[in-house]
């Protein structure tokens, strides 16, 4: 290969690599977390990812707790805001949910950084100012939107961290019941003992129901309304 060539391959090699930007730090970062969690990210893996010095991500993020508030609000802004504009609370508080619990299942490291962290965000705000104005509107309380949007949000939080942790997959149920039945006998637990056998039988599957959950909470919460 001739110098010329080199020269030109150099160039062609170096016109192909995107400028480095938040946006593009962050986009990477994205697809480390979501494919190793957030274990596997460190300056040095995102560098080498992206195909730069470790040191050139320094002019852009001050650390990688800084970069981790930048993945919170990339994720934060998929989730659908509230629009009380186009439905009733309720079904615009389950929309939201809904949303809320489809996008962390997709970022499987995402509830843990959002519950352990003091995000203060543009997204994260819009997304929580969103949701008091439409309980605000609907006619709680400051006080009592306040409430219900941290109730909503523990339900989500907490329902998703346990199926993403959950050891058994959906149509495993039925066979761990089976292996599971001997250990709790009818005479010491009658109603676990039925349950079980009601599973492994395939008269009930066993699978929770994130709707369930939030629809008793929001049913419970209408009189709370301000009259």
């Amino acid at each position: 290969m001739t110098k010329d060539t080199q020269k030109e391959t150099s160039k062609k090699s170096k016109a192909k690599k995107p400028s480095l930007s938040r946006e593009v730090i962050l986009q990477q970062a994205l697809q480390l977390a979501d494919s190793g969690g957030i274990e596997a990210l460190s300056m040095r893996k995102l560098a080498d990812a992206l195909g730069v010095k470790a040191m050139s991500l320094y002019n852009h993020f001050a650390n990688k707790d800084e970069i981790l508030d930048g993945l919170v609000e990339a994720v934060i802004a998929e989730i659908e805001v509230p629009n009380l504009a186009t439905e009733e609370w309720k079904a615009a508080m389950l929309v939201r949910a809904n949303s809320a619990h489809s996008v962390l299942l997709a970022h499987p490291w995402a509830t843990q950084a959002i519950v352990s962290r003091m995000n203060i965000g543009p997204n994260i705000l819009a997304y929580i100012d969103a949701t008091l104005g439409c309980l605000i509107k609907a006619g709680f309380s400051i006080e009592m939107a306040d409430h219900i949007w941290n109730a909503m949000d523990n339900h989500i939080y907490g329902f998703t961290l346990q199926e993403l942790n959950f050891p058994l997959q959906e149509d495993e149920y039925a066979e761990a019941a089976a292996g599971f039945i001997d250990m709790i006998p009818a005479e010491k637990y009658p109603h676990m003992n039925a349950l079980s056998t009601y599973i492994m039988e395939g008269k009930y599957n066993g699978i929770h129901d994130f709707e369930f959950g939030l629809k008793i909470l929001l049913k419970g919460l209408e009189e709370f309304l301000v009259q």
